[in-house]
């Protein structure tokens, strides 16, 4: 450059107070909402015993998450730092979303069968062994520690929703307040949570110089403390009549849910579309703010994300708590609005705004539009979660829940390991515009959806009347 130093100085100090502001900016609309839905008390006075169970499920799910988060930022470190390429790191990724959807099903019928509590327990098990493999460099021995990695993701999103809800209903609790659980929980364990091991995973690596295993072990201990919580305070809840069913059956019936009832497979193909773009995105963020190498805040940028998407957790359950708004009607604007932030890199692309930046150099104009519709799409993803598992805990049937939901990942692992194969092969503005159409894909089936709830409304059993 041929700028003097001090000019490049305040320049980068400049961008650096850009991304403050924005970070700050979406902070205050963050506390802002939360302070409000304060002042405004639930108009209905939740009993202590179910204000003491939500609070025990939050405290466990927020460790679990945590045990998930803080090895996110430093996988991909850890095995540069062991001297592995692209390639070699790729295929260990695959080898993740690839066991992740082989033993997935597996996985979740035996969570019916066997109980939730002990998939639960399962899932500390096998994640703390995945951390642990992280301790040596062998190629076997890391591929070991993503198969494992695979088995626990699995179960983390499939085994405690399944345990919560059919748990809420054993007790008999409002299924309303079931929603104000969701929302809780993605506030906390998707917003919170990732932002604190966010920076707890840079602080052991950078200002403790503890290399990157560090992120790891600390996982496995937060691992751990949860795991001893359940083990004492969980009650055990299996699929209705599963002790009848073999797994075989539990996957068959599973089967048959999804292909004779219509709502459960458009609640299947819109979970796949949505997550498999959410999982695209997880990827191309990083290469689309800085196309040229510019030097750009990873840490600071997923901060701010990860805010947006508790200001979308936190909107969703406002909206979820008004009975004029539809599940099945909001979501298809939810689903349009990300498919419309993620066609912005594909127009900011097009019109040229991404040509002026340099390796090293701050994030170009092009980047921070982008920026801003990826904030856009964040905060979707926070009304997305709460607002699925609503539909879920309507539409799938208890028995096999689990299952089902791991069925429905399938397409989903299949879907990221075919792109991450295929990652270099095209540009990213045509990997933007494909999760595009899958999003407006999504909003039709969710129209689709809406229409059949609309039909059947008349003859459908709450989920509450089908328990005794």
């Amino acid at each position: 450059a041929t700028t003097p130093d001090s000019s490049n100085f305040e320049h980068i100090s400049t961008m650096e107070g850009y991304y403050w502001i924005q970070f700050g900016l979406i902070a205050v609309v963050c506390a802002m909402l939360e302070m409000q839905k304060m002042g405004t008390r639930e108009k209905v006075t939740m009993p202590q015993n179910f204000m003491a169970f939500r609070n025990s499920y939050l405290f466990v799910y927020s460790l679990m998450m945590a045990g998930d988060w803080l090895q996110g930022p430093y996988v991909y470190a850890l095995y540069q730092h062991y001297g592995y390429t692209t390639g070699d790191i790729g295929k260990l990724f695959i080898a993740g979303f690839g066991s992740s959807m082989i033993f997935g099903t597996v996985v979740g019928s035996m969570a019916d069968k066997y109980g939730r509590k002990n998939a639960a327990l399962t899932y500390v098990v096998t994640y703390i062994a995945s951390c642990i493999t992280k301790h040596w460099s062998d190629y076997g021995v890391l591929m070991l520690g993503r198969f494992f990695g695979g088995i626990a993701t699995s179960l983390l999103f499939t085994a405690f929703e399944s345990w919560l809800v059919a748990e809420h209903f054993k007790r008999g609790y409002d299924a309303e307040w079931l929603d104000k659980t969701f929302a809780k929980a993605i506030f906390l364990g998707n917003g919170l949570v990732s932002i604190v091991s966010g920076l707890l995973a840079n602080y052991l690596v950078t200002d403790m110089s503890l290399g990157p295993v560090a992120p790891f072990d600390a996982a496995a201990v937060f691992l751990a403390i949860g795991g001893v919580v359940i083990m004492f305070s969980w009650t055990e809840n299996k699929g209705d009549n599963s002790d009848n069913t073999s797994v075989q059956q539990g996957m068959k019936q599973a089967y048959e849910a999804i292909k004779n009832d219509k709502k459960v497979f458009y609640l299947g193909a819109m979970q796949s579309l949505f997550e498999a773009s959410m999982y695209s995105f997880v990827f191309l963020w990083t290469p689309a703010l800085g196309p040229n190498g510019e030097d750009i805040p990873h840490g600071m940028i997923f901060a701010t994300m990860m805010v947006a998407c508790m200001v979308g957790s936190s909107v969703a359950s406002r909206i979820m708590s008004r009975s004029d708004m539809k599940v099945e009607r909001y979501m298809q604007l939810v689903f349009l609005a990300s498919a419309a932030a993620l066609a912005v890199p594909v127009l900011v692309g097009n019109m040229g705004f991404m040509t002026e930046g340099e390796r090293g150099g701050s994030m170009t104009f092009g980047g921070k539009i982008q920026m801003l519709a990826f904030l856009v799409f964040e905060a979707m993803v926070g009304i997305f979660w709460p607002s699925m598992m609503k539909m879920r805990s309507q539409y799938v049937p208890e028995e096999v829940r689990s299952t089902v939901m791991n069925f429905f990942r399938i397409p989903l692992n299949l879907f990221v390991c075919v792109i991450l194969y295929n990652v270099a092969l095209f540009p990213l503005s045509a990997m933007f515009a494909m999760c595009s159409i899958f999003l407006v894909l999504a909003a039709f089936l969710q129209k689709k959806l809406e229409t059949l709830a609309n039909v059947q409304s008349h003859k459908y059993v709450p989920m509450e009347q089908t328990f005794p």
